[in-house]
């Protein structure tokens, strides 16, 4: 198999996440949230593998006739942005007003971020809270809090968006990789049992998701805080 061809398969791999994207929203109309959740997940995974698959392969220089970038940003606002948000606004989870707020907040607030020219930061982490909105929609869905503390942190998530507190990649982060990488795989096992079980996975992967996505959420304002010895 010549490069140009294992590049242009990374490419097609990558569209896939678009047919997920459908199957999830096609789940979301339904209220079907467990099996929505479930193909996010399998969304979640396809962005993982892609991105090391696409440096590999070289596909700016192999299969430049495709942009994996525009085709990933196309894919990542669906899953992560559009279709969670859709899932919130109609879970029933935020009343009156609040539900409004919080998809419009979702909506424009991350189609900005996703193209921030500023969004990487030199250690291949975020500049801002990532836009992840499908992490965070999963984990309420799954710890159901109050709706005064979902509206709170959809309003932090997206006012941090523009800040240059870092969040980390759990894959391109170099720094603590070795133990981001694993609690990233953790919480994808976790969410992916939470959504199999309907969102209710008893106490121990509730704190086993809970513990994974605050590690996720600080790690790099820690890293920030904490020097990195030279």
């Amino acid at each position: 198999m010549t490069q140009q061809i294992k590049a242009l398969s990374v490419h097609l791999f990558t569209a896939t996440g678009a047919v997920f994207a459908m199957l999830a929203m096609l789940a979301a109309v339904d209220a079907k949230w467990d099996l929505m959740f479930l193909w996010l997940v399998v969304a979640f995974i396809v962005d993982g593998i892609d991105g090391p698959l696409a440096r590999k392969y070289d596909v700016k220089t192999n299969s430049p006739q495709y942009d994996g970038m525009i085709l990933d940003l196309i894919i990542d606002y669906l899953t992560y942005i559009f279709i969670p948000a859709f899932a919130l606004f109609e879970s029933g989870m935020l009343p009156d007003w609040t539900g409004w707020v919080c998809i419009l907040i979702i909506t424009y607030t991350s189609a900005l971020y996703m193209v921030d020219t500023r969004m990487k930061t030199k250690d291949n982490s975020f500049s801002g809270f990532p836009a992840t909105w499908n992490m965070l929609v999963l984990v309420i869905f799954a710890t159901e809090p109050n709706f005064w503390i979902i509206l709170f942190l959809v309003v932090a998530c997206a006012i941090t968006m523009f800040t240059p507190l870092k969040f980390i990649h759990p894959v391109r982060t170099e720094r603590w990789r070795w133990i981001s990488l694993p609690v990233a795989l953790v919480w994808t096992a976790t969410a992916g049992m939470a959504a199999w079980v309907n969102f209710h996975p008893g106490p121990l992967v509730t704190t086993i998701l809970a513990g994974t996505s605050i590690y996720l959420l600080i790690a790099g304002i820690l890293q920030q805080l904490i020097p990195q010895k030279s």
